[in-house]
């Protein structure tokens, strides 16, 4: 797979391979989406807005001619999940193709001190950044196993996005939503290494702060630039960190200073920060 995300030609003579976009209606999720079209995958995208995805998918084949499968569905409903995970169970047998690579983007990133939070909220949130995830893995990668072991020779697998925000020990004004993303990372570097031996590849990605819908309040909090990485980075170092087999990439240079910093600081020291913090 190239790394090349520059280019402006549709991908062309690529052999036929699908990716199923999480979240992909706007953000990372939609940057997902381009980028794997212009390497010459069809797509199936999953969002609540059908709206966005119909533009999305209307895009897309005009700028790079390949399929788009539009599929709304909510990730923290019952029904939503089952129409995903259906479509992800699919193995080529029947009318639609198997998905080649998941990546499980859709989140919400709902904050406040946790003694104050609404409880819906915080079921919503785990439902959606964590048992959708684990659903919609655990609906692929029997099917991709079971593609490898019958000799399909191309890349297969999934990748996660978590957050730099899981790997802060203490997160006060952010408990749920970090315990959820550190959850999502030690579980998918778990998978990766049950997986991998299957020549099947799990990758989570732990972006710190990006521009996006989700991070709107701190941008106007006025964020210095310094802090933010592009969701361009954050897709490209992630395909590159999936196609090369790695189990985690932490994108940006500023990020993968802080993720050493955090683990060779003193976790009483980063708790007394915390609570000076809370």
């Amino acid at each position: 797979m190239s790394d090349d995300s520059t280019a402006s030609e549709p991908a062309t003579a690529a052999p036929a391979r699908t990716a199923l976009v999480t979240g992909a209606s706007s953000g990372i999720g939609e940057e997902y989406a381009r980028r794997l079209a212009q390497r010459g995958y069809g797509l199936v995208v999953v969002a609540r807005r059908r709206a966005l995805l119909d533009e999305l998918a209307d895009d897309v084949r005009a700028r790079y001619g390949g399929t788009v499968e539009v599929l709304p569905a909510d990730l923290g409903t019952a029904e939503g999940l089952t129409a995903v995970t259906a479509r992800l169970s699919e193995d080529g047998t029947g009318g639609s193709a198997p998905v080649d690579l998941l990546v499980n983007n859709a989140g919400r990133g709902d904050g406040g001190t946790f003694a104050e939070q609404d409880p819906g909220e915080i079921d919503a949130m785990i439902d959606l950044n964590v048992r959708a995830a684990l659903h919609l893995a655990r609906a692929v990668l029997p099917v991709q196993i079971a593609r490898r072991a019958d000799g399909f020779e191309g890349p297969l697998g999934v990748v996660n996005v978590a957050s730099m925000a899981g790997e802060v020990p203490a997160n006060p004004g952010g408990s749920v939503y970090g315990a959820g993303k550190k959850f999502l990372t030690v579980w998918s570097e778990s998978v990766a290494a049950e997986v991998r031996r299957h020549g099947v590849h799990v990758t989570v990605v732990q972006p710190g702060f990006v521009r996006t819908d989700m991070t709107r309040g701190v941008q106007e909090q006025g964020m210095p630039e310094f802090a933010f990485v592009s969701k361009e980075q954050v897709v490209r170092d992630s395909l590159v960190a999936w196609a090369a087999g790695r189990s985690a990439v932490v994108p940006g240079a500023q990020y993968k200073l802080a993720d050493g910093v955090l683990r060779l600081l003193p976790r009483p020291l980063i708790r007394a920060v915390a609570r000076r913090m809370a």
